[in-house]
């Protein structure tokens, strides 16, 4: 196999390899931007739920005590009515209890939220630097096929000295490549062993069971204080109601007082339900489930492509390398051949060239009539017949005779025994005068 051959086959099978690259690295990017999005939505939904459970507390500790406590002012005559502000107090303090029994999400959130950032900042790079690296690949391939079409050492050399470094980036990068790629399929085997083992000190293993699996079998932990809430919420909206029904008109001051506090537990109560909504598995499950198919499926599958990028690209740019010297020992041997070859050969390219390009540097005369001064013609060649003495337009008519048309040669052919040829009028009288000057000339030597 020849080395334009090995080259050709060596460039199709490194545009193959920066194309998987391409492939893989895309896939790789899609994977993690997955997983990004879903840690960004995961961390939206604990911060909505630690919002909702602090504004919610906030509300009832300080805007409902402040109104309770103008009440009591206000009824300190009716002892019925202050039990009925004290029983509200008591429900008032058993949901703010029932909302400080539900996880602390605030860590959690702030845990989701910097592993988004450094895992998108350091995907971005990867990104970015496999990006440049099939870049590099391409221009290589083309600068080798470039200098082997021109027979350029320098753009070889170039090559060689790009091409050993891509070599060692490849090499490196199929060892990267590897370890993520088996570290991530090790995650991918039981990934839901590993989260309940690292959040064990935030949450209890009984939720992430809950959220992980998200099955219609598993009870909501979050049932029991949700229900207490929404009781406690319904129990203070019954005693509000009756004392706007009974104690306005005895105490018309007191109206301000109890339609805050009803405003409060109804904006209580749609802060119940948002927060039903985001404490339900279904959310947070699809999230988690999302980030292992671009974990675990795209992010693992555009890694393997890396891989094979790593190792196409290794072996072409290794066959590369070691035919490289061979390229030039055969660029050498060329130029040598070159130099070897006579400028005065009038079969020489170079000559030609030369000729073509500086038309003084030879004037060489069409006539093949002239002696060198180591022998006349007529001892290079053997004697010619006689030559008819025919008139030209005898002759010519016997040429329209036989062939057709009279033509005209514009050299003159000599020592051969083929019948002369047609010349032209003033071929004729030029090829005459240049007879006479070199028998003039030459004298007897040259009619031998």
């Amino acid at each position: 196999m020849s080395i334009k051959t090995r080259f050709a086959a060596r460039r199709i099978q490194c545009h193959v390899a920066v194309g998987v690259g391409f492939y893989g690295n895309s896939e790789t990017n899609d994977g993690v931007y997955q997983l990004t999005y879903s840690l960004y939505n995961a961390n939206h939904t604990l911060g909505g739920v630690d919002s909702l459970v602090t504004g919610t507390m906030g509300s009832m500790r300080s805007g409902l005590h402040q109104h309770l406590a103008r009440l009591d002012e206000i009824f300190a005559t009716r002892g019925d009515y202050v039990q009925t502000l004290q029983f509200m107090q008591q429900m008032a303090d058993n949901v703010i209890k029932q909302l400080l029994g539900l996880p602390d999400w605030e860590e959690a959130k702030v845990d989701l939220a910097s592993i988004a950032d450094q895992t998108a900042n350091i995907e971005y790079y990867r990104w970015l630097t496999y990006l440049l690296l099939l870049i590099l690949d391409l221009i290589i391939c083309l600068l080798a096929c470039l200098g082997l079409a021109k027979q350029s050492r320098w753009l070889l050399t170039t090559m060689m000295v790009f091409g050993v470094l891509t070599l060692v980036l490849s090499w490196t990068s199929l060892g990267a490549d590897l370890a993520t790629a088996v570290g991530t399929s090790d995650f991918c085997v039981s990934p839901d062993k590993y989260l309940t083992s690292q959040t064990k000190s935030i949450i209890g293993a009984d939720i992430v069971h809950y959220y992980l699996y998200c099955n219609q079998t598993l009870s909501n932990p979050f049932q029991q204080p949700l229900t207490i809430f929404q009781r406690s919420l319904t129990t203070m909206q019954i005693q509000i109601q009756s004392l706007l029904q009974f104690a306005v008109p005895l105490f018309p001051t007191a109206e301000r007082d109890l339609l805050g506090i009803q405003h409060l537990l109804n904006s209580s109560e749609a802060s119940l339900h948002q927060l039903t909504a985001l404490l339900d598995c279904r959310g947070l499950n699809k999230d988690y489930l999302d980030a292992m198919v671009g974990v675990c499926y795209d992010g693992v599958e555009g890694v393997l492509y890396l891989c094979l990028f790593s190792i196409l690209a290794a072996c072409a740019f290794t066959v590369m390398l070691c035919a490289i010297p061979r390229a030039w020992r055969q660029i050498a041997c060329r130029e040598r051949d070159y130099d070897d070859i006579d400028e005065e050969d009038p079969f020489n390219p170079r000559a030609r060239r030369i000729g073509s390009q500086n038309p003084n540097h030879a004037n060489m005369h069409s006539f093949c009539s002239y002696s060198s001064s180591m022998g006349s013609q007529s001892s290079l060649h053997p004697p010619a017949p006689a030559v008819s003495n025919a008139p030209m337009s005898e002759y010519m008519n016997q040429t329209a005779l036989f062939g057709g048309n009279p033509r005209y040669e514009n050299v003159p052919l000599i020592g051969r025994g083929s019948p002369p040829p047609s010349y032209s009028p003033s071929m004729r009288a030029t090829y005459l005068s240049m007879t006479e000057e070199q028998s003039r000339h030459f004298g007897n030597d040259f009619q031998a």
